[in-house]
């Protein structure tokens, strides 16, 4: 990099503080610090939904798949999103606007103390809580992998950088800030994808290799094929599973996206606006990746520098700056909405449980709070970034596929089936045990199990036993002991019913988490 791709980079970190500044105006209450008071358009929404779901990791992690691999990475990750969220968009899009429009809660996770218990709103609170540090800790370590690569500086202090200005833009301006930057985001990454790809078509022009040529190329044999190595069908088949549930909510910052829209129609458009950019937009930053065997030869034995090397060598001085900042925008987008969902479940869940004062914050009190908690929940991430590359983790992808798609199906399964009438009769039994039993059996499948299994447990079965097991035991201890009290029947027909608003009917409305016993009564005016 030179000082051009110096001046966009920083550029790019003052418009973003700037964003976080004008979004302060915004910024009223908790309601609009996390859900942007239900005053987000769906298309802004739709945006802000897709590009939290990226990260560098898709630099890193997926272009390591896609160097050794090849299609297979659009096969088994972007293209099982973009069907999740799809099928979401009716399932739980709708659903999760009306926790907010009609149950008035400002986190993904407030509804679980009436829908179930206080003990089981805690467990996955905590639980989602840690893992999300875990999660953003493999992205901060991502992005400081790739700007070590651009400039040189240690991995600490790419993590500190990243991590600083992002604090900065998501704690003044909260959800709305987070939103308004993904936006200015993804215009980033549309003139950086593009950049990259015509650079990378002209190139293997230069090599004589046509477009579609290139796949006979002996450096890419075998890259065509959808589903290779480890990535088999039924690798295919349990991520597309644990997509439905993470993309639409189980990860909880994507909720906040569902949650932030005016109404629960509005909530819909927003996810068929994010899916169809799922199912396009990948194959566009996907193609390079694809190609890169034919251009570079990664230096890391799993070619998770391949892309950045490639960077380098194709674009000029200033597209170059211009595909830096992309890759910040990816990770910052993400690890920002993760912050603020944090902040939420914290905030509106966790405090008031742990602290009788924290019952009865004040609307100055809570968004002080609100804050505070964002900026803690950074730098703990931050700090388990510094240890992504450790023995207890081996390296960024195994954070990302296995940890994070492992540990998430027994966390959703009871927040997001919860929602839905069928699953009516599950309650705090069913959810608290199949929370319990399937972190189990995350543990024994990755490591007891693991280390048994000549050659290792395969990975498809390594992400898709916890959900199995968890999905399972909901349903099951819900048939057989249900516990669809009149007050938790309630809670469900609120999100339920059809049509926008609060609505005329009688519902639960969950009290704030350890305000007292659970009770039930109408929404206030």
């Amino acid at each position: 990099m030179n000082s051009l791709d110096w001046a966009v980079l920083i550029g790019y970190f003052g418009v973003m503080v700037a964003i976080g500044l004008w979004s302060h105006r915004r910024v009223g209450d908790v309601s609009d610090f996390f859900t942007a008071g239900g005053r987000m358009p769906w298309w802004l929404s739709g945006i802000s939904h897709h590009m939290s779901g990226y990260s560098a990791v898709l630099f890193t992690g997926y272009a390591g798949i896609s160097y050794t691999y090849g299609v297979t990475s659009f096969v088994t990750w972007s293209f099982p999103i973009a069907l999740g969220i799809a099928i979401g968009s009716k399932l739980f899009a709708p659903r999760i606007n009306r926790m907010r429009s009609r149950l008035h809660v400002a986190s993904p996770l407030e509804y679980l103390k009436n829908r179930y218990n206080l003990p089981t709103q805690q467990a996955l609170a905590w639980s989602g809580m840690l893992l999300k540090i875990v999660d953003v800790g493999a992205k901060w370590a991502a992005i400081a992998t790739l700007l070590s690569v651009f400039t040189g500086i240690s991995l600490d202090q790419g993590i500190l950088i990243t991590g600083a200005i992002t604090a900065v833009y998501c704690t003044i301006g909260g959800l709305w800030a987070d939103a308004l930057t993904e936006l200015g985001q993804f215009v980033i990454q549309l003139l950086a994808g593009v950049s990259m790809f015509v650079a990378v078509v002209l190139k293997l022009n230069d090599k004589g290799i046509g477009f579609l040529g290139a796949w006979d190329e002996p450096a890419l044999h075998g890259h065509g094929k959808p589903l290779v190595g480890p990535y088999g069908t039924v690798f295919l088949l349990a991520f597309l599973f644990i997509k439905l549930f993470e993309y639409n909510g189980g990860m909880l910052n994507q909720a906040q996206r569902y949650m932030a829209t005016s109404s629960a129609r509005q909530a819909e458009r927003s996810a068929r606006l994010s899916a169809a950019l799922w199912l396009v937009w990948p194959a566009v930053l996907f193609f390079p990746m694809w190609m890169s065997p034919l251009l570079v030869h990664a230096a890391r034995p799993d070619g998770s520098d391949s892309y950045a090397l490639m960077t380098e060598q194709l674009l000029p001085h200033g597209l170059l700056g211009l595909v830096v900042v992309g890759f910040f925008s990816h990770t910052m987008a993400m690890c920002s909405s993760d912050a603020n969902a944090i902040a939420a479940v914290f905030t509106r869940d966790v405090a008031p449980v742990l602290s009788r004062r924290a019952r009865a914050w004040g609307t100055r009190g809570a968004l002080v709070a609100a804050r505070v908690t964002t900026v803690v929940f950074l730098g703990l991430s931050m700090a388990v970034a510094t240890q992504v590359e450790s023995p207890a983790f081996k390296d960024i992808i195994t954070v990302v596929i296995k940890w994070v798609a492992g540990l998430m199906g027994p966390i959703a399964i009871p927040m997001m089936l919860g929602l839905l009438r069928p699953f009516r009769r599950s309650g705090p039994t069913a959810a608290l045990t199949s929370w319990a039993l399937g972190l189990l059996a995350f543990w024994l499948v990755n490591y007891p199990v693991n280390a048994h299994v000549d050659g290792g447990v395969p990975l498809q079965y390594q992400v898709s036993i916890p959900l199995a097991v968890s999905l399972v035991l909901y349903v099951v201890i819900g048939y057989i002991h249900p516990e669809d009290t009149p007050e938790r029947l309630a809670v469900i027909e609120r999100v339920n019913t059809d049509g926008d608003g609060d609505g005329a009917s009688s519902a639960a409305v969950p009290a704030p988490a350890g305000a007292g016993d659970d009770v039930v009564g109408t929404p206030p005016s």
